[in-house]
């Protein structure tokens, strides 16, 4: 193994890095509500006011700055109104087609902002805009936010159990509305978003309103919206990217060439975000459309769940999700300029969740423990890395010979402390690595935490809850660090000085 040098660039600051880039995702979909985040209040199941404390606890440990809801798709049908006060509707929901599970409205506008307060995460609501007019949103941020005994909608909140406004700062406007959001083609949504964001925009109090963009690598999605958008009052902060990387072979017993494909799937994010962001400031529009990746992750085949595919999209989460989230999260840290916000889709029994659970069971997947290890970020100053490149050859899906890189490395400093993040993509080999602070002088000893296993298949499951986990170290930052292959390791170190540049 040779070792390299990692090189920390202190004068070279990139920018702040949002703590919404670490942000999540529940929607009405499967099992993430109901048996997921929520059991019921007079369930046997340890629950806070109906919400599965054990998830409680551990999401709450991980900080999370952001939750987004209702929806997904799921938003495009959903009235708010159904999920407040007495005598809920039952309703078919957008996935309803899919999985012949309708919606109770148990879990409502309520219910979800007392989730988040348990969590300490702010809320970030997916508005209807398909299915409704556009007083539908103003009359939600009214209900939500309006001062308490100042309006009708202010006081029917009271009278539901919240006299206080909810204090809503985040709202999408849309969601995919060029699939199941109305199957609209980038013109036809701009014209759209303009009449209803202009209701939106005219609500008192603070508001970011984020419209819908592209789905992936649809540039002309985000050049059409620009175009339509660049003569308008502009009532817009965000812009909204989903890219899922998909699958490569199964979720857990995949081959060597299929860990390599699905990390290549997962590394074009760079390329997508960088692209559309171009786009954005061809129309001169960076203080208006910040990029907000509010889906992404792995999508496998169905099935490889604790529910054995009753809880849609469900699937198991291995040692590659994980390796997958570590090295998305370092390319959003290293653009972090680009990016308001981000969410990882979902937080569980789903895709990508960072929790699997059923009845009395409930365990963290190793996405959960990146999310944990890369905690130090949020709100950070990013600094540039260096590292020389090396590249690991696999067949392709199409039988080709392609290289991918090895290494993905982020890193910024906050309150005199730095953390690096580092990804070793080789499934082959261990890297080392030797760190070369450029502008700074840390500190002769450092925490390390490594996430890895000797079986990159490895992932947690009821009966094996911590199989996959952190182990924590203390090293000389003088000396090598070992970043084991198909491993993530998150170093923090003190600075004990600056140097002027």
């Amino acid at each position: 193994m040779n070792m390299k040098k990692l090189y920390l660039m202190f004068p070279e600051e990139v920018g702040t890095i949002a703590p919404e880039v670490y942000g999540h995702f529940a929607e009405h979909i499967g099992g993430v509500i109901y048996d997921g985040i929520w059991v019921g209040k007079d369930s046997e199941v340890e629950n806070v006011n109906g919400f599965r404390k054990f998830l409680i606890d551990k999401f709450r440990a991980i900080h999370p700055p952001v939750l987004r809801w209702p929806g997904g798709c799921f938003a495009e049908t959903y009235d708010w109104r159904d999920g407040i006060g007495k005598n809920r509707p039952v309703r078919p929901n957008w996935w309803t087609n899919w999985d012949n599970r309708y919606e109770s409205n148990e879990v409502g506008t309520h219910e979800f902002m007392d989730f988040c307060e348990q969590v300490g995460a702010k809320p970030y609501l997916a508005a209807n805009l398909t299915s409704v007019s556009s007083l539908h949103i103003r009359n939600w941020m009214d209900y939500c936010n309006s001062p308490q005994g100042t309006t009708t909608l202010s006081a029917e909140r009271g009278e539901n159990g919240h006299p206080e406004p909810f204090g809503v700062k985040y709202w999408g406007i849309g969601n995919e509305n060029w699939g199941g959001g109305g199957n609209m083609t980038p013109q036809h949504y701009a014209h759209e978003y303009r009449r209803f964001s202009s209701q939106a925009d005219n609500m008192q109090g603070e508001k970011v309103l984020i419209a819908c963009g592209p789905n992936a690598d649809d540039y002309a999605w985000t050049k059409g919206f620009m175009e339509i958008m660049d003569g308008s009052e502009k009532h817009m902060q965000g812009l909204a990217l989903h890219y899922y990387c998909s699958f490569a072979g199964d979720p857990v017993n995949f081959t060597r060439d299929e860990w390599y494909q699905q990390l290549k799937q997962a590394l074009r994010m760079e390329e997508i975000l960088k692209r559309h962001w171009s786009i954005v400031e061809a129309y001169g529009m960076q203080e208006h459309a910040k990029l907000v990746i509010d889906e992404w992750g792995c999508w496998h085949q169905d099935g490889s769940g604790p529910s054995k595919g009753y809880n849609l999209f469900e699937q198991q989460s291995s040692m590659r999700d994980a390796v997958v989230a570590a090295l998305t999260l370092n390319i959003f840290n290293n653009h972090c300029e680009k990016i308001m916000m981000a969410n990882v889709a979902q937080l569980v029994n789903n895709l990508h969740a960072l929790f699997l659970s059923s009845g009395e069971n409930c365990i963290v997947t190793p996405t959960y423990h990146i999310f944990d290890l890369y905690q130090g970020h949020q709100g950070a100053a990013a600094i540039r890395t260096a590292v020389a490149k090396e590249k690991m050859s696999f067949t392709g899906k199409d039988g080709e010979k392609e290289e991918i890189e090895t290494l993905s490395v982020s890193a910024s400093h906050k309150d005199g402390t730095v953390t690096v993040t580092i990804v070793n993509l080789s499934a082959d080999e261990d890297a080392v690595l030797c760190l070369a602070p450029v502008g700074a002088v840390l500190e002769n000893t450092a925490e390390i935490k490594v996430l890895a296993d000797s079986d990159y298949h490895a992932h947690n499951t009821f009966e094996e809850p911590e199989r996959v986990s952190v182990k924590t170290l203390t090293v000389d930052t003088g000396e090598n660090i070992v970043v084991p292959k198909a491993g993530v390791v998150m170093l923090q170190a003190k600075i004990r000085a600056r140097e002027e540049a």
